[in-house]
């Protein structure tokens, strides 16, 4: 059975200083001396919603390319990840689909971009067993299909599973609406998502909040991801792209 998570080239190294446990919040820039090109990046998010607008938004400024990522899809055009796809930042993806961005399908048919498919319950597992620490899991969905192709398989109590390894990233990015100086996390509605899955799964993981508040001004019922996974906070500065929804309304 396969124990070693993907994700993280072996000579991937963490160059940028973390700051201290007592205050995670740091500036945009400080923060982005972790990117580098080639490395693996994981993020949150689906269709865009919940995934972080700003670091996104530097990721492509700062001209980061050869990037393999890890997330549920490749977002719209101009929405969430997309840009990257657009500015042909991405080398490698591994997603559930990429059918919203259609720049992404014309990328994999010309061989441009490398795509793993992998059916979306399957990868959130994925990346919740390499958030705790485990090799891989055993799954059904796929047995029989194109899905169970080059894949490691493994017999027990007398049914067949494939073996699906874990996944982890150098960097995991996530989008909270709200979080303190100790890393802890809200998050605000379905923009949860995939978000306290990949900030479990990145060597360093840097939340973007809409608002940082102090020390203790979070229910700690309503914490989802405990600080303990945070290494950086910074502050957002809002989503920047026009959601498809309100494209129709201006069309209206």
């Amino acid at each position: 059975m396969t124990t070693q998570p993907h994700g993280i080239a072996p000579e991937a190294r963490i160059t940028a200083p973390l700051p201290p446990h007592t205050d995670k919040v740091v500036h945009l820039d400080h923060a982005m001396r972790l990117f580098r090109d080639g490395m693996t990046l994981m993020y949150g998010g689906m269709g865009g919603v919940g995934t972080p607008p700003t670091l996104t938004r530097a990721i492509l400024e700062k001209g980061v390319t050869d990037l393999y990522l890890i997330g549920n899809d490749a977002g719209f055009p101009q929405v969430g990840p997309g840009p990257l796809f657009v500015h042909s930042r991405v080398r490698r993806l591994l997603a559930s689909h990429i059918g919203s961005n259609p720049v992404a399908g014309e990328q994999m048919n010309r061989g441009e971009l490398q795509v793993e498919f992998s059916p979306q319950g399957t990868l959130a597992e994925r990346i919740r067993a390499g958030g705790m620490g485990l090799g891989g899991i055993l799954v059904d969905v796929g047995l029989g299909t194109v899905a169970e192709e080059g894949k490691e398989k493994l017999s027990m109590d007398g049914r067949t599973f494939l073996v699906e390894p874990a996944l982890v990233a150098e960097v995991s990015i996530v989008y909270a609406s709200k979080a303190d100086p100790l890393g802890n996390l809200v998050f605000d509605k379905t923009a949860r998502n995939f978000n306290p899955l990949v900030a479990m799964a990145g060597e360093i993981t840097i939340a973007e909040a809409v608002e940082i508040v102090p020390v203790g001004a979070l229910d700690p019922e309503c914490i989802v991801t405990p600080g303990i996974f945070v290494d950086m906070v910074v502050q957002s500065q809002g989503v920047h792209w026009t959601w498809a929804w309100e494209q129709q309304e201006e069309r209206v």
